[in-house]
């Protein structure tokens, strides 16, 4: 099975995230949070079905700091749903498939 999240670094953000013409789910995880690993496959799930509909990415909060400051996330798994370069919604926890997909339906 292919990958159908993409990784984003600080320095790749704006241009990934914030000038995306579809909205982006900005996953914020650490490769030490376990409900962050288990979020992972639901994530790669909603990727696969939403399609060109919304871009998932994952950004890896130990590797980039800058970004997950920026935007005050506390706690991982954080994420955060941007549209048109604003952040619209948040979603903070290991959520059900079907909550991501309700969330992602309702805010973009």
């Amino acid at each position: 099975m292919g990958t159908f999240t993409k990784a984003v670094t600080d320095s790749s953000f704006e241009a990934e995230v914030l000038n995306s013409q579809t909205p982006v789910l900005v996953d914020f995880w650490a490769e030490w949070c376990g409900p962050c690993r288990a979020l992972a496959p639901k994530l790669e799930e909603v990727a696969q079905e939403l399609g060109a509909k919304v871009k998932i990415v994952k950004v890896n909060v130990d590797e980039n700091p800058g970004t997950p400051g920026k935007y005050g996330i506390r706690g991982i798994p954080a994420m955060l749903l941007f549209k048109g370069g604003s952040e619209v919604g948040q979603l903070v926890g290991n959520h059900p498939k079907d909550a991501i997909v309700d969330f992602l339906s309702k805010n973009t």
